[in-house]
């Protein structure tokens, strides 16, 4: 049975920042655990959004022992700190890293039985909603602001594991593209191609319906025109992605996705590979290999993509259309085209048995097997 599942309210535009004080207070909330990466506070991002709990008189505490690829152990600390705190509502401010972190902290808080961060892997029966939670991303990509999964690494097995929880989603999510103003090139770039990949993942996905449809075509075309201008630093780009990476993450959150993401988990695991970056990399080629399962939907994608014409195209051509589009995109942003500096050959056989073992593997339109999934990563060296 279909289901959409999203926050219980979004704002949206420059400054929207300034409504967290309004919605602490209706909500009745006393202090805030901010959630965020040790560079966020290094360079002033994180104090744009304590500059609005200051100026209303709401107190908090700072976490942030988090890693890019957020490990088991970043879980635990934070639960003990947030326990520490006194804190009743998290901020989870930053890209995916810190919301991830944030979601299983809030989620073991509310429901102490899972304490063991293993447990929450696939889709946990928790009983309770996690800790309220406001989400502020800093990146265009993760979405995590309006996704019910979250993704922890384990670094003692070397993989990352997905965690798929109705309760963990923020009840308030604050999409300010000017906290993501700050982003270098590379990063805006990175996770770009992210939501890229979420919005093409989650419309050819085994899950997609036309609700879910109706968000990835629109993410796609406004990821498609924003994100070069994004990477250059005009705030119309910025405003653009900021806004298309939610609406890809209104839509994948409650379809799944597909194998781009389970061997990019395996390349984060193995290489604390950029997630954004391994996404990039894979994307035109998975997409090649998935088209003969797709049926009419890369006419969609290459149109939404900006290609002309394709109303007249056969399948072959829109097919070939709507992956040379996507490599070209990451192309202009400055992504790397292959894995020749990332993956080492020895590696591969466990790579594909991760990629396969992965909750995102199901969804992929096309059923993989191991040989296929090695061949894929072989394709790229």
């Amino acid at each position: 049975m279909p289901r959409i599942i999203l926050n219980e309210t979004s704002y949206h535009g420059a400054g929207c920042r300034s409504e967290i004080a309004g919605e602490v207070q209706r909500r009745g909330l006393k202090k805030a655990f901010v959630c965020s990466d040790p560079d966020l506070v290094k360079f002033g991002v994180t104090q744009k959004v304590l500059d609005v709990l200051e100026a209303a008189n709401l107190p908090y505490t700072v976490y942030s022992d988090i890693r890019p690829n957020p490990t088991i152990e970043n879980v635990q600390s934070g639960v003990a700190a947030y326990k520490e705190s006194g804190a009743d509502y998290i901020i989870a401010l930053g890209g995916g890293s810190s919301m991830d972190t944030a979601k299983a902290i809030g989620i073991i808080i509310n429901n102490p039985e899972y304490a063991d961060v293993r447990s929450l892997e696939g889709v946990a029966p928790t009983k309770n909603p996690c800790v309220p939670t406001i989400a502020v991303p800093t990146t265009a990509g993760t979405a995590a602001e309006v996704t019910i999964n979250y993704v922890i690494t384990d670094v003692e097995k070397k993989r990352k594991f997905v965690c798929v929880d109705v309760h963990d989603i923020p009840v308030v999510a604050i999409v300010d593209s000017e906290m993501m103003a700050t982003m270098p090139k590379g990063l805006t770039a990175a996770t770009g191609m992210d939501a890229l990949t979420h919005a093409i993942e989650g419309y050819i996905t085994k899950g997609a319906w036309e609700m879910s449809d109706m968000f990835h075509l629109k993410a796609i075309e406004l990821i498609a025109k924003s994100l070069r201008g994004a990477v250059n630093g005009e705030a119309e780009g910025r405003e653009g992605m900021a806004l298309g990476q939610y609406v890809a993450g209104m839509g994948f959150s409650n379809v799944g996705l597909g194998i781009v993401h389970s061997m990019a988990h395996a390349l984060g695991a193995v290489y604390d590979t950029p997630h954004g970056v391994a996404n990039a990399i894979l994307l035109p080629t998975v997409m090649a290999y998935n088209a003969e399962c797709t049926g009419e939907k890369y006419r969609d994608i290459a149109k939404a993509m900006g290609v002309q014409n394709t109303e007249n195209m056969t399948q072959a051509e829109y097919r070939k259309a709507a992956c040379d589009a996507v490599a070209q995109l990451s192309k202009d942003v400055g992504i790397p085209q292959d894995l020749k500096a990332i993956v080492k050959e020895q590696d591969i056989d466990f790579l594909a048995q991760s990629a396969m073992d992965d909750a995102c593997r199901p969804g992929n339109p096309k059923a993989p097997t191991k040989e296929d999934i090695i061949a894929l990563y072989r394709s790229l060296l």
